[in-house]
This record gives C-alpha cells, structure tokens and sequence, in this order.
C-alpha cells in the first residue's frame, strides 16, 4: 500500500532549487489531494460532515497509514464514512480534548497537561497502543559519508545550543566533508519530535530550530530525497515505503549491554528494542462516548481484530495477536464503565 499524500507543490519548490538548509529552512507548502473518502474532509482542512455511520480520528502522521489502511476496509463492511487528519499527535489530542474528533492518533503518550485539558473539558478516554514503530536516521543516498552515527553525535547536531552553530558535517565527526549539513524533522506538533527530542536531548521539545520540518512526514521525504547533503529523522515506515530514494544510517547507542557498534533498524530490533533508544509504540485514543455509538464501537473493534495484519501491510511492526486480543478486552470493558 502507498502512503495517499501527494506532493506536487513541495515538488515544484525542490526543482526550483530553493534552499532547505539548516540556517534558511522556508516553510514547505503542502498540497493535500484526497485519494478516497476515507479521509477526504479531513486532509482538506475542512470539517467533516455529521451524521449517522460517520467515524473521526486525527493526529499524528505517524499512526496515519495505519488508520488509513483500517479505515478502507472498515468502510468495505457497510454504510460506514472514516476520516484520518493529519494535525500531529498534540493537534489531534487538541481536538480530541475539545470533543471534535472521536478518535486521537498518536505516537506518543498523552501528556499530563493534555490529560489536564480533557479532564476540563469532560472528556474519558480508552488508550490502545497499536504498533510498534522506530525513528530511522535517514540520509540522501549519495551521501556516502555517513554510514552511521552514534546517540551523542545526535545530540551534538540536534541540542537547542547547536542553532546556528553546527552547520557543517565535519563539525560532527573528524573526516566528514566540510560542507553544509541540511535537517530535517518533525513539526513541533508531532509526537515523533516530542520522544526524538526527549531520547536524545534529554527533554521533549528542547531542540534546535534551525532545520525545516513538518507534520507530514511525506514531506520530509521529498526534501531528504531531494538533497545531498540532508540528513533527517523519519519514522520507520516512511523510510520503508521510499527505500529506493533515501539511505538508512544506523545508529549506536554506546551501551556495552546493546550489541556490537551501531544498530539498524528493522521488524526485528524495533520489535525487541534493541534499536534504541528510538523504538516505540504509537497508540490511538478513544473517546468513551463517542465509543458508546455502534459505528466507532465496531471501529475500534475491528481495528484491533485486523490490526495484526493490516499494520505489517504497511511496513510497522505488530504487537503481536494475544496484544490485540488483551486490547480488545480492555476496550470491551473500559467502554461500559
């Protein structure tokens, strides 16, 4: 299955030669085609229309291809309408939190002070994690340089007191090239930036500025895959889904108790941990009285019971049937309380 963000407008900029640099990153402009209903109303930016039958979740474009692939065929079973935003993991548990949506995505936690902000507003919710995931180091293929890094390098080029700072690769490590190192990363919105900042600075949202990101994670793809001297953070199923166009580094965390030298992300390391510390679950979110309505009760339902399958189909790591099984328990008797 292909990941149904077009991008034809971040296209015509990249071929334009614009710069994408981490001392000039301009805001990319994203053009949201719709490829189904499934989720039409809500990469358009407008509302989604009410009415019976109708599911909503939004969030983070992490969890999105997941809910996405549920979403079409949930709507094979019947008179059933789904839509799947794309705000980041904090603009859907905004939304969330404000009962707009039925269903948050994220890839992260909620937060204390988004659990703060439903308690305020009234609304309970069920937490389902859903798959596992990773954060890939990704590079431009031609950049044949960096066959790896380790954590502290990460740290070096992506600490709030590298802004304007760190520009060149051979600011990192001895023997890289002394010339310009462009970034790339998730908007401060997304969850995937919220745990990348957390693992490797040390605290959620404290990070350099100077690099050009997005919630949309096609989006940094496009500007990886579009420059040599790129490196970026993307979650695993993105690099998968766009192998032939970008270069995966592994990476090492230093630990004695973790391997021998850097770790590659794949199934099986994201799956036993031992790619960290950039390994994961992603969740969604469920709001209990939108789950008290047929259609998002058997949503939910039918996520879990095809999830197994659905989320290897496109390319993240499955928690495995007797989790689904335990989660789908768990919905069953948290949503009747």
């Amino acid at each position: 299955m292909t990941l149904p963000i077009r991008l034809a407008a971040v296209t015509r900029l990249l071929a334009q030669g614009k710069p994408l640099g981490v001392s000039g990153g301009f805001a990319l402009l994203l053009t949201l085609a719709a490829c189904g209903s499934s989720s039409q109303d809500a990469r358009s930016g407008s509302a989604p229309s009410s009415g019976p039958g109708l599911v909503t979740l939004d969030g983070s474009s992490t969890v999105f291809p997941i809910s996405e692939a549920v979403a079409e065929e949930f709507q094979k079973t019947g008179d059933y309408r789904v839509t799947v935003g794309i705000s980041g993991t904090g603009g859907g548990f905004q939304k969330f939190c404000r009962s707009e949506i039925d269903i948050a995505d994220a890839s992260r936690p909620i937060s204390a002070t988004e659990i703060e902000a439903c308690k305020k507003s009234g609304v309970e919710y069920i937490e389902l994690p859903v798959a596992f995931d990773g954060i890939a180091i990704a590079a431009h293929p031609k950049a044949a340089w960096v066959d790896k890094i380790t954590t502290d390098e990460l740290t070096t080029l992506w600490a709030p007191e590298a802004q304007g700072k760190v520009t060149r690769w051979n600011q990192i490590r001895q023997g890289w090239p002394d010339r310009e190192i462009h970034l790339f990363g998730a908007g401060v919105d997304s969850g995937t930036y919220d745990y990348f900042t957390e693992v490797i600075n040390g605290k959620a949202k404290a990070s350099r500025g100077d690099f050009t990101s997005s919630e949309d994670d096609n989006v940094l793809v496009q500007g990886i895959s579009n420059d040599e001297l790129a490196l970026g953070f993307v979650p695993f199923a993105y690099f998968e889904e766009n192998h032939d166009k970008l270069k995966l580094v592994p990476v090492d965390d230093g630990k004695a108790d973790n391997g021998d030298g850097p770790i590659t992300p794949t199934p099986e390391t994201i799956e036993k941990g031992t790619y960290r510390p950039l390994s994961r679950p992603v969740y969604i979110y469920v709001s209990k009285k939108a789950a008290s309505r047929p259609e998002v009760q058997k949503f939910v339902e039918f996520y879990l019971a095809n999830a197994d399958q659905l989320v290897r189909e496109v390319n993240y790591v499955s928690l495995g049937a007797a989790s689904y099984t335990s989660s789908a328990e768990k919905f069953a008797k948290e949503r009747t309380q």
